[in-house]
């Protein structure tokens, strides 16, 4: 994937985070929302409806939880995006808007774990509330190399599978995961 087509999906995932934290050089730059442009303009709150603004809260929520390093690099592909003529601008909102929109929400957790996401997807895109966080607190923790092995364990697993397997992960201490990754890969 090129690093412009990263960075477009990095901005089209994150709409409201990129209009709120990119710097002012920026503002020309098309909403990489939905095709109904949910994120708008600020005055616009008021005409939108409960539901788009479930959206872009839940949005502006993902943003906030991102570390500081993941959202520079967005801030960064928003730059860069902006910065491409309005032709590719608008090629690359194609490309994402063609994009499966569960992947597309994956893209929320951040440029580090939405490239992943697709790989992911199968074992922790359906997750109970309470394994929510948790889950992305230990996947925020696990190395480049890490999450390229769980990925594979997430391909591999029968969906019957799937709830022990998390449960099993999120019991093990930080200490304890790459040698259990290593085990599942069979490495």
């Amino acid at each position: 994937m090129s690093r412009l087509v990263l960075a477009w999906l990095l901005l089209a995932g994150l709409p409201l985070a990129v209009h709120a934290a990119v710097p002012s050089a920026v503002p020309s730059m098309p909403s990489p929302a939905s095709p109904a442009n949910v994120a708008g303009t600020p005055g616009s709150w008021a005409t939108q409806t409960a539901a788009q603004k479930r959206e872009l809260r839940s949005r502006y929520a993902a943003w906030q939880a991102l570390p500081e390093s993941e959202r520079q690099r967005i801030r960064h592909a928003a730059a860069a995006v902006a910065a491409l003529p309005v032709a590719d601008q608008q090629a690359l909102r194609a490309r994402y808007l063609a994009i499966d929109q569960m992947h597309r929400d994956g893209w929320l957790l951040g440029p580090q774990l939405g490239v992943l996401y697709p790989r992911l997807q199968p074992l922790f895109g359906y997750l109970p509330a309470a394994q929510r966080e948790p889950v992305i607190a230990l996947l925020r923790q696990l190395d480049p190399v890490q999450l390229e092995q769980l990925s594979l364990i997430s391909q591999r697993t029968p969906p019957q599978q799937r709830e022990a397997l998390r449960t099993e992960l999120l019991a093990l201490a930080p200490a304890q995961r790459d040698a259990w990754l290593r085990e599942k890969v069979g490495h």
